[in-house]
């Protein structure tokens, strides 16, 4: 019987829970493995999750030490998820991966988009529009659009609304705004626009935990949800997950 293929983005010394499970490990780059199609993945660390929404996994991925709330399971436990995995003894979450698009093109993201400015102690204005209606024209550091996994990190530490796994939802928060009364809001996936109204700092578009580039005012990103990122998550009546 051909083992089941593993592709594992992160800390590659899961490797050896990989073969006690019964899979087979890929001996490839991490940025190749969605070209593989592996049966599996295993993601280490939130980074590892966030790697695999931006290059595009198709197949089951297995969060390791990713903490909430990406459904993850301890190293200690992952030999045991995976053999439940691939026993088909497991359910699939689909987490929506948000997409960004400028006049330079797309990208993914997984928890957050930000745009932020490129200078220190600078702020600029930002105009916030949700189903051709503003919604908002403010001026702040930046502006930030979590997906309902984003909206436990850097929007809760603002707090920002928490939008609950399962919603067709993303939460909006300005970044060190200038009126300390400034909104917060939860708007619908589809139809959601950002623009950068003034030219007096440079502005950067930052996909999770990378740069993608600079937005020039008076350009749009639009941002939506097209795909999302399956996790393979094991009942939790073992015991050995959370």
């Amino acid at each position: 019987m051909q083992r089941p293929t593993v592709g594992i983005l992160g800390d590659q010394t899961v490797a050896t829970a990989v073969t006690a499970a019964g899979g087979e490990p890929l001996a490839v780059d991490p940025t190749e493995v969605a070209v593989t199609e592996p049966d599996v993945v295993v993601a280490v660390g939130e980074s590892g999750m966030l790697t695999a929404a931006d290059i595009g996994i198709e197949s089951p991925v297995v969060p390791v030490d990713a903490g909430y709330p990406y459904r993850s399971v301890e190293r200690g436990s992952l030999e045991s998820a995976l053999a439940a995995v691939f026993e088909d003894q497991h359910e699939i979450a689909e987490l929506p991966v948000a997409t960004a698009r400028t006049p330079l093109g797309e990208t993914r993201a997984l928890a957050e988009f930000m745009l932020v400015t490129g200078e220190p102690a600078r702020i600029s204005e930002y105009t916030v529009v949700s189903r051709t209606e503003r919604v908002a024209t403010f001026r702040a550091d930046g502006v930030v659009v979590a997906t309902p996994v984003g909206s436990n990190g850097y929007t809760r530490r603002a707090d920002g609304p928490i939008v609950a796994n399962g919603v067709d939802a993303f939460a909006v928060v300005p970044i060190a705004p200038f009126s300390t009364d400034e909104d917060m809001w939860v708007v619908p996936t589809d139809g959601l626009e950002l623009r950068v109204e003034r030219d007096e700092t440079p502005v950067e578009l930052l996909a999770d935990d990378r740069t993608t580039g600079s937005v020039v005012p008076g350009e749009s990103v639009r941002v939506g949800v097209e795909s999302s990122l399956s996790v393979a998550v094991v009942p939790e009546s073992s015991g050995r997950f959370r």
